[in-house]
């Protein structure tokens, strides 16, 4: 009977502890939600934690329990957005072209993580609290490279003959893609609140995108 008793207290703590760390989790998400809400309507330097807190419905306490600052917040955005979108775009359609790839990738992402997409445009620090006191590349060039890499996979398995300026080609587009991404991110947050929505974000998207063509 004292075993059978011990093993339900055993359960229970595993309970309580699984509850417990499913409330951390959803803790720490709303805050990222919240901030990436935030950055991309208001810009990186105009958002601060008490802002983000309130928003995610904790105190600014709670906060620093989970961030060390609002820059390893986006540090922690900036390193699971990227990976993500190279793989959105590593499995578009082979004979999708570079141009549509990359919106229909970026398409997908947003609708997927709303509002990510703007942490990587609104203006955060070259530098995390988290690194090394060294020189590190911006988040946004740190992104068109990965991006930059990802078309020179998909330049060359076209089966053409080898570009000997592949990487400067793929080098070109992705930092044409990401600026067409940024001027329509920028066009959105110039919008009323009321007319700020997924559908609104996308058509945006896709008439930045459509500019490139004949550029």
């Amino acid at each position: 009977m004292a075993e059978a008793s011990q093993r339900r207290e055993g359960e229970n703590v595993v309970e309580v502890q699984g509850r417990r760390e499913q409330h951390k989790a959803a803790t720490r998400r709303a805050l990222q939600e919240a901030a990436s809400r935030m950055f991309a309507e208001r810009g990186y330097a105009e958002t601060t934690v008490r802002d983000i807190a309130a928003a995610a419905g904790v105190t600014e306490r709670t906060f620093f329990r989970y961030f060390p600052s609002k820059e390893d917040l986006v540090l922690g955005e900036i390193l699971d957005l990227i990976p993500a979108f190279q793989g959105l775009v590593r499995a578009r359609p082979a004979g999708e072209p570079p141009r549509t790839a990359v919106m229909n990738a970026a398409l997908e992402l947003a609708a997927d993580r709303r509002g990510r997409l703007g942490v990587l445009f609104s203006g955060p620090p070259q530098r995390f609290a988290g690194q090394p006191a060294r020189p590190s590349r911006p988040v946004l060039g740190q992104f068109e490279d990965a991006l930059a890499d990802t078309l020179a996979e998909r330049l060359s398995a076209d089966g053409a003959d080898p570009d000997p300026h592949l990487a400067l080609r793929a080098s070109v587009l992705a930092r044409a893609f990401a600026g067409a991404l940024r001027a329509a991110l920028i066009a959105y947050s110039a919008l009323p609140d009321a007319d700020r929505n997924l559908t609104t974000g996308a058509d945006l998207v896709r008439a930045a995108f459509g500019m490139l063509r004949g550029a």
